[in-house]
């Protein structure tokens, strides 16, 4: 993991805030997932869509969670580099594994991006982001990529 940190800071809550999201999502636990946000966070999902606020995060889950089985996420975190003491950015890389299945659909790699925000000791999602690690004319950064989520599994 590539981090910046200062003797005020430290990745470590940041990183451990990635893995509950993805862990939530892997549970399919809509409540869980969005008790990670700050009230007024933002989320850009893997197709584009958006949703708005804790409460927006929470309902747009459970209508997932009830219409469709889920992937199983992987992700690895990239860089954490903090703006200032109480606002971070995590860029990370994951992959999603199909139902039933046991090694990654390549075809829906991911590239992550979350903002923590700390609101009274308590590191919150301000904003995350999904988009899809496509490399158009580029197949061997997708095959990397792949690859390098393999050795997750």
């Amino acid at each position: 993991m590539t981090t910046q940190t200062s003797s005020k800071t430290n990745y470590v809550p940041i990183s451990t805030l990635y893995q509950q999201v993805l862990d939530c999502w892997n549970r399919r636990k809509a409540d869980e997932f969005a008790a990670l946000f700050d009230e007024g966070a933002s989320v850009v999902g893997f197709d584009g869509s958006q949703m708005n606020g804790r409460g927006e995060i929470e309902l747009s889950l459970r209508q997932i969670f009830a219409d469709h089985v889920t992937s199983t996420y992987v992700g690895k975190v990239r860089s954490v580099r903090f703006l200032t003491p109480e606002v971070a950015i995590l860029r990370a890389v994951s992959g999603m594994i199909p139902p039933g299945q046991s090694d990654l659909n390549s075809a829906v790699n991911t590239i992550q991006t979350l903002v923590a925000v700390n609101r009274d000791g308590k590191w919150l999602i301000a904003h995350y982001q999904n988009t899809p690690a496509q490399f158009h004319g580029r197949p061997e950064l997708a095959a990397a990529l792949t690859e390098e989520l393999r050795e997750l599994l």
